[in-house]
């Protein structure tokens, strides 16, 4: 009984020893202003353990809760998850539906403490086949941090980077067939004002974990300049360090925006 105290102590010396280490880290770092993540490989996670693709689905969801933590604590302002892609319908209905199960999971047990620390909650995608509950949960999760002024956490869910761009023209063409905008004045920030992240910065940096090295259509206008960091860790796996580590990598980039670069 004694051993099994000393080491809970253990773990939670090191947890601590840990956060401080990173948040010591985080502080001499160049800070990306808006963070987005590709979360990718809960499944792969499950089957190297035999586990359930569910099991998968549900270690990543423990991981959102750490990423969103961690930045919370160094500053991130901004951060984007891409949590369900408008292809993710085709998958297996059960693995769907425990998708969908998460999610309302993840608000019910996470949304007053992410309110508590000041941190203010949107999604982006289509509305279109999520179920009435979710989309009730989604614009309630929404409406009660809106004031929040802390992380700016924004969940892609039923997102797809071409689709958000149709809906932009769509509302941009409307717009111009009543008069109200004319062609001669469509520019970039334009359509970046019809677009499902108006109001949020572009992203400075995006990370895809598990290997994989493509947007899968995530953010696509929005990423033109962004840099990116692929890491070969699971998500599941993906933790403080990984994100400290992912944001070192940033801070040895030279952004030169098509220019001669930052210090220029």
């Amino acid at each position: 009984m004694v051993l099994d105290f000393m080491d809970v102590c253990g773990v939670l010396l090191r947890r601590e020893r840990d956060r401080r280490m990173t948040s010591g880290a985080a502080e001499t770092l160049r800070l990306p202003r808006h963070v987005a993540i590709i979360m990718d490989g809960n499944r792969r996670w499950a089957r190297a353990r035999l586990l359930p693709r569910v099991l998968g689905h549900h270690a990543g969801m423990r991981a959102v809760r750490n990423v969103v933590s961690a930045a919370n604590d160094i500053g991130v302002r901004y951060l984007t998850l891409y949590s369900f892609s408008s292809e993710n319908w085709q998958r297996d209905a059960h693995e769907v539906s425990d998708i969908m199960g998460l999610l309302r999971r993840f608000i019910r047990e996470n949304l007053a403490e992410m309110h508590a620390r000041n941190v203010r909650l949107r999604f982006i995608g289509g509305r279109d086949r999520v179920s009435p509950d979710i989309l009730r949960m989604l614009d309630e999760s929404r409406d009660l941090t809106e004031a929040n002024t802390g992380l700016n956490l924004t969940i892609a869910f039923n997102y797809g980077g071409q689709d958000e761009i149709v809906d932009a023209v769509r509302a941009i063409a409307r717009e111009a067939q009543t008069g109200k905008l004319k062609p001669e004045a469509i520019d970039r920030s334009v359509i970046s004002a019809y677009l499902h992240t108006a109001g949020v910065p572009d992203p400075d940096l995006v990370i895809r974990t598990s290997g994989e090295q493509r947007l899968s259509n995530f953010l696509i206008w929005q990423s033109a300049y962004a840099e990116f960091v692929f890491t070969d860790t699971l998500w599941p796996e993906f933790d403080r360090k990984a994100l400290i580590a992912a944001i070192e990598e940033f801070s040895r980039r030279d952004r030169r925006f098509g220019g001669a670069g930052e210090a220029a």
